[in-house]
């Protein structure tokens, strides 16, 4: 009895010195944005900018938490009228300016030293309204060093922002994303 005391207290006393918690603050300058729409005729490209970001995790439990914050006036195609339409009447960004994904769960097994593929679950807000989200992310690391692209669909029509097609030219309704990012993972 007391040895297995012993050992239960032990555990309780170890286990918060083994758990690997970090954290991945994500810098403008390192981040890139980007987005896909394909229409009829050609497809779009587009970038938008990150005003900031932080990831922490517990690679124990996968337990994540923070935030990516988009800057949706920031959208461009390269296109003013195409940019401005967009701004105005499919993003509203006047109105809804930040786009922001907070991460809740990490699954799959980050290597600290070479590449690794993990699923970023969490929630998106855009447009007013809050959606659960899947984000795939490929990661490389080495050392302290992390290099990172998040690859995710947004079905904007479904998440109710305006169909942006007309009679003659017909849009996805769905927008494909990438976003890739480096820096420094930091233990806690």
């Amino acid at each position: 009895m007391k040895l297995s005391l012993l050992l239960l207290l032990l555990s309780a006393i170890t286990h918060p010195l083994c758990a690997a918690q970090y954290t991945l603050e994500l810098k403008s300058d390192t981040t890139k944005i980007d987005w896909t729409l394909g229409d009829v005729l050609h497809t779009v490209h587009g970038t938008f900018q990150m005003k900031r970001g932080s990831i922490s995790f517990d690679s124990d439990t996968g337990a994540a938490s923070g935030e990516i914050v988009v800057d949706v006036a920031s959208g461009q195609s390269g296109n003013g009228a195409r940019d401005r339409r967009m701004q105005e009447n499919v993003l509203e960004s006047a109105k809804y300016p930040e786009a922001v994904f907070v991460p809740a769960q990490i699954e799959g097994k980050l290597n600290l030293n070479g590449s690794s593929t993990v699923r970023l679950h969490g929630t998106f807000r855009i447009h007013g309204a809050t959606h659960e989200m899947t984000m795939e992310v490929k990661i490389q690391t080495a050392g302290n060093h992390i290099d990172a692209q998040a690859t995710f669909a947004i079905p904007y029509v479904a998440w109710g922002m305006k169909d942006p097609s007309t009679f003659i030219l017909r849009v996805s309704k769905t927008v494909q994303c990438s976003i890739q990012s480096s820096g420094a993972l930091e233990k806690r």
